[in-house]
């Protein structure tokens, strides 16, 4: 039973890599960490260069700079390699920027709610950020990008 199980777990995971969703979210997955990269710098840095009595009232507003940084990163990255659009990329951009704004409001209402426990900072960002991710990649994969999507190779 064992070698049935050697033999038929290589081939599920061939067929699940081959598919087409699956590839997108992985795709999706890289972008969004090079994004989140983005993000955590922009966030450092205004954090960093702040005064110390004025980072906790502005943290909000750093995590939103460097989410939305991080947005339009991933928007260029996600429409030219992770779905290959070739849609109106105006059109594209303001409906990505759309989710992205949903997405960072999530980001922030957990913020908000790990903020009394954890305090603000990079663990609350991180909680923040990994709030959108799921709602993101379907909504943009289903919305943003549905139309003049070219066939991945």
């Amino acid at each position: 039973m064992k070698t049935e199980t050697l033999v038929t777990a290589p081939r599920l995971l061939e067929r699940i890599a081959k598919r087409r969703g699956v590839r997108h979210f992985v795709k999706f997955a890289i972008v969004g960490s090079s994004g989140a990269i983005v993000s955590l710098v922009i966030y450092t840095v205004l954090q960093h260069y702040a005064a110390p009595e004025l980072r906790k009232p502005l943290d909000g507003w750093f995590f939103s700079a460097g989410f939305l940084g991080g947005g339009i990163s991933n928007y260029f990255l996600n429409r030219a390699w992770t779905f290959r659009s070739t849609s109106g990329s105006f059109a594209q951009g303001v409906k990505f920027m759309t989710v992205s704004s949903v997405a960072l409001i999530v980001g922030l209402a957990l913020k908000a709610m790990t903020t009394p426990t954890l305090g603000a900072g990079h663990r609350t960002w991180l909680i923040g950020t990994a709030g959108g991710v799921v709602v993101n990649f379907f909504v943009n994969k289903y919305w943003t990008f549905s139309e003049g999507r070219t066939p991945a190779p």
